[in-house]
């Protein structure tokens, strides 16, 4: 019964995110540098968080505005991985040190499969 509260507040401000924060918005932080991109891509995907089903039509309206695919990639895969919004529920529940470990290393794989991802579909054209 504790986790109630905090889930609703997790729940409400995943809501608030997704009326927001529309693609538009998202595609104006690309420059199209790989490092900056990545780095926008995976703060935008951790902070909005949400199914993966979402990232995809996120990611694709991105690409069709010109996003580049090493920000987009690492949008998705934040998106999906990464809780900064569900942070004090996922410590309440599980503890810092399992909280921190997770986290970090959703942050470090989505720099590394977008990186790799799109490495491999530009040797793929």
């Amino acid at each position: 019964m504790m986790i109630a509260p905090m889930l609703l507040s997790v729940i409400g401000l995943i809501g608030l995110f997704k009326v927001y924060v529309t693609p538009q918005m998202l595609k104006t932080l690309f420059n199209g540098a790989t490092l900056h991109d990545m780095l926008v891509g995976t703060a935008v995907g951790g902070i909005s968080v949400g199914q993966p089903f979402l990232s995809y039509i996120i990611g694709g309206e991105l690409l069709d505005q010109g996003a580049s695919f090493y920000g987009v990639t690492a949008f998705i895969l934040s998106f999906v991985t990464l809780g900064v919004v569900q942070l004090p529920m996922e410590l309440g529940i599980f503890g810092a040190r399992f909280t921190v470990v997770r986290n970090l290393l959703s942050l470090l794989f989505a720099f590394l499969v977008a990186w790799a991802v799109t490495y491999t579909v530009e040797l793929l054209r």
